[in-house]
């Protein structure tokens, strides 16, 4: 078989590269556009602030969310505050130690859990322990760029729990001018990549019946398992 004229051949790589690079662009120019809402739609104030609920939920990561959480806690806005993916071997009195905290509140209120490795593992370890004290009402408190996944992982496992948004606003994250701070950009824009991965993710798994519920109830055991282990390894764990 005779090959076609170099000719012919040149044009049709050239079809391919250009229709390559238009698609690249068109991906690009379709991520910028979404980086740009999600920008605009990190929250910049705390909605509720008076708005009670059965639980507050911090998400460890920075001394201001700790901080944030124990003041909400003392205001009387939850009965509990759940403290998720504390490192393991982390003393009570460390974590907690930032300002003045209330001893006997601490120690009737305060509630760690130590699976957690990650949002979604952040999401999993609370909806767990959510259901076993049957609460219909969360306050997430987490920093404002790390919101919107946190919610949306929170949602997905937990559709029927109330959630208000608690951010706490890091003074070295600079949202309003990111463009001006390379280290703000690049965090917001790896935020964001996770945003996306996170919502496709969940997005497949709506497609497959019962898979969050399993894959809740394996978490369960799993936390259950590890409670155990720390309990004999004299990890403590505040509260119930």
């Amino acid at each position: 078989m005779n090959k076609p004229p170099l000719s012919v051949q040149h044009k049709r790589r050239f079809r391919r590269f250009r229709f390559l690079l238009s698609t690249l662009i068109m991906i690009g120019l379709a991520w910028l556009a979404g980086f740009v809402w999600y920008v605009n739609s990190i929250p910049t104030t705390v909605d509720n602030t008076d708005q009670k609920t059965d639980a507050i939920v911090v998400l460890t990561g920075g001394s201001e969310r700790l901080s944030e959480g124990r003041r909400l806690l003392a205001r009387g806005l939850a009965k509990k505050l759940f403290i998720s993916g504390v490192y393991r071997g982390v003393e009570v009195d460390e974590l907690l130690s930032v300002g003045k905290s209330d001893p006997r509140l601490i120690s009737c209120c305060v509630v760690l859990g130590h699976v957690a490795e990650n949002t979604r593992g952040n999401a999993l370890e609370t909806a767990v322990w959510v259901y076993e004290q049957g609460y219909t009402s969360l306050r997430i408190v987490t920093a404002n760029y790390h919101m919107r996944r946190s919610l949306l992982e929170f949602k997905s496992l937990m559709p029927d729990v109330d959630m208000i948004a608690n951010p706490v606003f890091p003074d070295n994250v600079k949202i309003d001018s990111w463009w001006r701070y390379p280290g703000s950009a690049a965090l917001i824009a790896s935020e964001y990549n996770k945003y996306l991965f996170a919502s496709l993710r969940n997005s497949v798994l709506d497609l497959l019946p019962e898979s969050n519920r399993l894959a809740l109830n394996i978490r369960s055991d799993t936390e259950v398992n590890a409670q155990d282990d720390a309990t004999s390894n004299g990890i403590p764990r505040i509260g119930g």
